[in-house]
């Protein structure tokens, strides 16, 4: 499994918790600016055979949530915590009000389409061939709204909400 998260700070702080809780747990961690052996290992070490498992904590738009195939059994689950959004920035702010100014909603244009983009991408490593099976969990209360749930692909709109 893999869990992607919005941000390095916020993968840490639940990784950490995580661990202290339980140690026994085989995890491996993206690194802010990794090399590309470290990435290498990283990725080897999901083959698929591990009995106990492997669970990978990662972020949202980062290295490993796109333009990486784990094929058949190398990746059961994927995690997706958070909608994705941007960081509010200056850059953002433009992109939003550019839109605005065409007319149209530029928060979505500035914020939810970037940040669907990512989820996507991160959701789209679980299923890399025709024969891929796993499940896929996303975990935010928006991603039940009307908004996101029109741009999730169709085979994504079959769920279970679980309430914890």
């Amino acid at each position: 499994m893999i869990v992607f998260f919005p941000s390095y700070q916020y993968m840490e702080l639940i990784s950490g918790q995580f661990m202290d809780e339980y140690p026994e747990t085989n995890v491996l961690m993206q690194g802010n600016g990794m090399t590309e052996s470290e990435r290498e290992t990283f990725l080897a070490k999901f083959q698929g055979t591990d009995e106990q498992g492997l669970l990978g904590f990662a972020v949202l738009g980062g290295i490993f949530s796109e333009g990486i195939d784990l094929k058949g059994n190398r990746l059961g689950n994927v995690m997706v915590v958070g909608v994705g959004l941007p960081q509010f920035n200056t850059e953002q702010e433009i992109i939003k009000n550019y839109f605005i100014g065409l007319g149209k909603n530029g928060y979505d244009y500035a914020y939810v389409y970037p940040g669907i983009s990512k989820v996507l991408q991160a959701g789209g490593r679980l299923i890399r061939t025709e024969t891929d099976t796993g499940q896929l969990t996303l975990i935010d209360d928006r991603f039940l709204t009307k908004k996101y749930q029109q741009l999730l692909p169709e085979e994504w709109r079959e769920f279970e909400v679980i309430n914890v």
